[in-house]
């Protein structure tokens, strides 16, 4: 776990050296991974981000997509929406919901947090927490974490290399997503400009904390590329612009998904 006075953070999660992350301190089989004796399903996370293509109804309809594209492959879909669209979408769809961003505090005198307790009440299963575009502290996602646990909310922490995986894994969230900030929506999938960084953060998280999952982000948008990151040995991804963007969202789903099947 992490040390020193968590009431006055002072370092963001990325630069956290190799020797530092080591202080704070998954088997690709056909679609599916194991944890420790136990088969994992394919996890695919769609962030809406505040993309205009998937706001309110358009929000409600790419979720739809997800939720039909879901039930045609052996795979788990997860949304993870604008904190205003929650409830709509979790009324409407049987995929789970997750929040974008949750603060690592409770009730109380807190004014414009996202609480996870609300997230939970509005239908959200999990969060994400510290998007390379909503960066936290080291004690802030420890917080975060720890507010999903106490709320019964997954949790999946984003990081940018090995060593932040490391740290994060030690913090035991549900799933770490490595995704270097440069190829976020660049169209350059992290799993072929920089495979190392995701056996390198599957090895250290099973080294770790057996118990987390490891998704693959930034620059995922075609099946091969989901292909690559299972075969690289993560168990999903997590995804945006690609999909969220694309002209034809359903084909664009759909091409993704295909990299389940040989």
């Amino acid at each position: 776990m992490v040390d020193e006075d968590h009431s006055r953070p002072s370092k963001n999660l990325a630069p956290i050296d190799g020797d530092q992350a080591a202080r704070s301190s998954k088997l690709a089989v056909g679609h599916r991974r194991l944890r420790p004796s136990v088969m994992i399903m394919t996890k695919v996370v769609l962030n809406f981000k505040t993309y205009s293509e998937a706001t309110g109804a358009e929000a409600l309809k790419l979720s739809r997509i997800c939720e039909e594209a879901k039930d045609q492959y052996d795979v788990e879909i997860a949304v993870a929406v604008q904190a205003p669209d929650i409830r709509l979408i979790s009324e409407n769809v049987s995929i789970p919901v997750y929040a974008q961003h949750v603060d690592g505090v409770g009730f109380g005198g807190f004014t414009g947090s996202i609480t996870a307790a609300a997230v939970k009440a509005a239908g959200a299963t999990g969060t994400l927490i510290n998007h390379s575009e909503r960066r936290l502290r080291l004690a802030e996602i420890e917080a975060s974490i720890s507010a999903c646990r106490a709320a019964g909310i997954s949790a999946i922490v984003c990081t940018n290399n090995v060593p932040t995986t490391r740290a994060a894994a030690s913090l035991k969230p549900d799933y770490v997503a490595v995704e270097p900030p440069e190829l976020i929506g660049s169209g350059i999938p992290v799993s072929k400009a920089d495979p190392g960084i995701v056996t390198g953060s599957v090895e250290a998280v099973k080294r770790i904390e057996p118990s987390v999952g490891v998704l693959c982000g930034a620059g995922i948008s075609r099946g091969e590329d989901l292909r690559a990151a299972l075969d690289l040995g993560s168990e999903g991804v997590l995804l945006a612009s690609g999909i969220v963007k694309a002209k034809d969202q359903k084909a664009a789903l759909e091409d993704l998904l295909s990299g389940i099947r040989r």
